[in-house]
Order: structure tokens, then C-alpha cells, then sequence
């Protein structure tokens, strides 16, 4: 059976991007690839092994856009709330909290932002989202 493993996003500011996922959603580098025109780096998260593979092209200085295909990726946490503040208490952009229900279930969310622009939704942890 395949194993999922990363995803990989392109960054402008290699550092910045890594310490954004670093302290608000906990992951720690677990591999970094230097090449000469560019770097990889990984984060992983660790209760799932999955993680983000951060790739800084040296030559970018303009932000990369997104287009209309980029959705965003998701955590779940125990303390929606708790990770809202801390969120907003580091000075990253975290929107409100809201929830949606439907007759197969419910989420309680907001979206973060990275410093690159890619959204990050933050679930609580419930239901379909443990």
C-alpha cells in the first residue's frame, strides 16, 4: 500500500517559513537537502510522519502566486481556542473561528496564513478531524 509522505511547498525565505511551522503548529526539521540553486528542507509532524517539504529556489525574490488550483493544508488540535490566541500571540494571521454543520457532521475551524500566503486550516480536533 503507498504511504503518503510530503507535500511540498515553495517558500521565498526559507528560514522564516520553517520557523512559521516550527512554533505555530510544532513541527521540527527533519532533513535538509542543499543543492546549488536550491535548498529542501522537511518538517515533520510528529504524531503522523507526514511532512512538508519546504523547497527555497535562491534566485526567487517575488513571492510565488498561487493560482486558482492551491487549496490549503489542515491540522487538527485539542484546543481550537487555545491555538487561535497562541496563533495571534506569535503575531501570524489567524482568522475567526467559525463552524459548520451539516447532517453528516460539524467543524469547528479558522485559517492561519503562512508567511508565503498559503492558507493553513486549524480544526478541532472531533468527529472526522482526530
Amino acid at each position: 500500500m503507498p504511504k503518503l509522505i510530503h507535500s511540498m511547498i515553495r517558500v521565498v525565505e526559507l528560514e522564516r517559513s520553517a520557523a512559521f511551522y516550527q512554533h505555530a503548529f510544532g513541527l521540527q526539521e527533519s532533513h535538509r537537502l542543499e543543492f546549488p540553486g536550491f535548498t529542501l528542507l522537511y518538517l515533520r509532524d510528529g504524531e503522523s510522519g507526514f511532512e512538508i517539504e519546504l523547497t527555497w529556489n535562491r534566485d526567487q525574490t517575488e513571492a510565488y502566486t498561487h493560482g486558482s488550483g492551491y487549496g490549503h493544508m489542515a491540522f487538527c488540535v485539542d484546543d481550537l481556542e487555545g491555538q487561535h490566541a497562541r496563533l495571534r500571540d506569535l503575531g501570524y494571521a489567524a482568522g475567526d473561528i467559525k463552524q459548520l454543520s451539516a447532517p453528516t457532521g460539524a467543524a469547528r475551524f479558522f485559517f492561519a496564513t503562512d508567511p508565503d500566503g498559503y492558507k493553513i486550516e486549524v480544526l478541532e480536533r472531533a468527529g472526522h478531524y482526530v
